[in-house]
């Protein structure tokens, strides 16, 4: 009770809320001291802010127009410009932005970043750059910029970044307990203070956990996640949380699926969730729950699925064909578009279409294998085939169209020679790290190999799998690799199998 009246406490009680990001119980300490003092102008905008930070937009929309001091009117319009970014109409954010001191060093800052959500990375870089030059080296100014970087796939670039914020994180406090997770020491949780979120550590380990992942550098991306500093599970931010689910899949479905099915409950959570959500239900082959998820979650299918994304899905859960044919012909138009750029050395041109295309080439992939999945569920590897044949000219370099055109002319056990003309390329890439190939893909070759009489090819690869895995153990005994020991289970199962015959 006696809080409830005392300036002196709720100030400092609300303070601490703000600092210790627990904006909603903020709010109400700056709602009670408006009420106390309405003369404070200070409370009014602390108010507001409090608001904006619990995501509660129309209400801190609300608020900022009981700020009637000429002096706080630049303060109000950043945060009405803010509000509006949080609610994604970014025209008026922009109008709001235009409004403020042109040497206003956050003008710069507000810019980019409504660049960056209007698909500008490259203009919204340079905005971050020109405020980094005014405002001296800032932890977020510089995870902006390797956020540019990553949107553009300039991931070398983006790294340098993130590896400055990290050195920098590590250096300057040293009591955020860097990297421990992953040293195997028990720490105790750091909270979510300010001092954490001012260091753009969170980001910066989360968008290297991003790139590692995008370059399919799956241990490394786990690392990244294990090496941000330590807070207990209902501390994590919806981004950890959705990478974490994401990132370990494989060994953790269950709680994958749990943690992405929990965020969707969340206000805000990050806009690809949802369809990540639905794509490993369907990766999963849980039909009926990404439909019931697509069902029950129509306003979002509008919001967070592209027209390709729902297509692609719709063709999953009724074994449509249609995607495929659409995505084919714009490849047409676009392979036609690069190829007149070449044609009058339009080399913006290029660029551009080269880019349309590749990210195009991404969208198609999937669908392209989701309706070949059907027919190989089916067991009609000739169907199969056939599919990826009609699509060779787009995707003949695509690893993950070649790993699986090697895939089905090895199921069919005929073609063990031309599956090695598709195996063999894919190993050799990895010759030097070969446990990163998976273990079927090098027990199909050694496989393809012997059916097809070339023994010491077979031998050779089993010997170099099994150094590799003598020196993994010489380096970490706890560490078990399995290769060696799938590819003679297969080669055993195939042989017993064609003896049987």
């Amino acid at each position: 009770g006696e809080i409830r009246h005392s300036r002196a406490a709720l100030s400092l009680l609300g303070y601490c809320y703000y600092h210790m990001q627990d904006f909603t119980n903020a709010a109400e300490c700056y709602e009670q001291l408006i009420q106390l003092h309405p003369e404070v102008e200070d409370y009014k905008l602390y108010y507001a802010q409090s608001l904006y930070g619990a995501c509660a937009f129309q209400e801190a929309m609300k608020a900022t127009f009981l700020l009637d001091n000429p002096t706080s009117h630049t303060k109000m319009v950043k945060l009405q410009a803010a509000i509006k970014y949080g609610e994604e109409d970014f025209p008026a954010a922009m109008a709001l932005v235009e409004q403020l001191p042109v040497d206003d060093p956050d003008t710069d800052v507000d810019q980019g970043c409504l660049l960056y959500k209007m698909g500008e990375y490259e203009k919204a870089c340079l905005k971050f750059v020109a405020s980094m030059q005014v405002l001296g080296y800032q932890p977020d100014l510089a995870y902006n910029i390797a956020l540019c970087h990553y949107s553009l796939k300039q991931y070398a670039a983006a790294l340098k970044y993130i590896g400055e914020i990290i050195e920098r994180g590590m250096r300057e406090h040293p009591e955020l307990g860097i990297g421990m997770t992953t040293e195997g020491i028990e720490v105790k949780s750091v909270g979510n203070t300010l001092v954490l979120h001012k260091t753009a550590l969170i980001e910066a380990f989360n968008l290297k956990a991003a790139i590692e992942y995008q370059l399919k550098k799956y241990e490394a991306a786990q690392e990244a996640l294990t090496d941000m500093p330590p807070r207990s599970e209902e501390e994590l931010d919806p981004v950890t949380l959705h990478n974490q689910a994401l990132m370990n899949m494989d060994t953790k479905p269950s709680e994958g699926f749990e943690k992405l099915a929990f965020l969707l409950q969340q206000s805000p959570f990050p806009p690809v969730t949802f369809g990540n959500l639905l794509l490993l239900y369907c990766k999963y082959e849980y039909f009926d729950l990404a439909a019931d998820v697509m069902a029950e979650n129509a306003h979002l299918t509008y919001k967070f699925l592209s027209t390709y994304l729902y297509e692609f899905l719709d063709a999953m859960l009724t074994s449509q064909t249609a995607p495929e044919e659409v995505k084919k012909h714009e490849l047409f138009v676009l392979f036609f578009k690069v190829q007149e750029s070449r044609r009058m050395r339009d080399d913006e041109g290029l660029k551009k279409s080269l880019e349309d295309y590749d990210q195009l080439l991404e969208e198609y992939i999937p669908v392209l294998m989701a309706q070949a999945k059907i027919y190989w569920n089916r067991d009609n590897y000739n169907m199969v085939e056939k599919i990826f044949r009609k699509s060779v000219e787009f995707c003949s370099e695509h690893d993950t169209w070649k790993l699986n055109v090697a895939h089905v002319l090895f199921m069919q056990e005929n073609k063990y020679k031309e599956a090695i003309g598709f195996y063999e390329p894919i190993v050799k890439k990895h010759y030097d790290n070969i446990l990163n190939v998976s273990a079927i893909v090098l027990a199909n070759l050694c496989v393809s190999y012997i059916m097809t009489s070339q023994n010491e090819e077979a031998e050779e690869l089993m010997r170099k799998i099994e150094k590799e895995e003598e020196q993994v153990s010489y380096n970490d005994p706890d560490k078990k690799v399995f290769h060696l020991c799938i590819v003679n289970l297969v080669i055993g199962y195939v042989q017993s199998h064609s003896n049987s015959i």
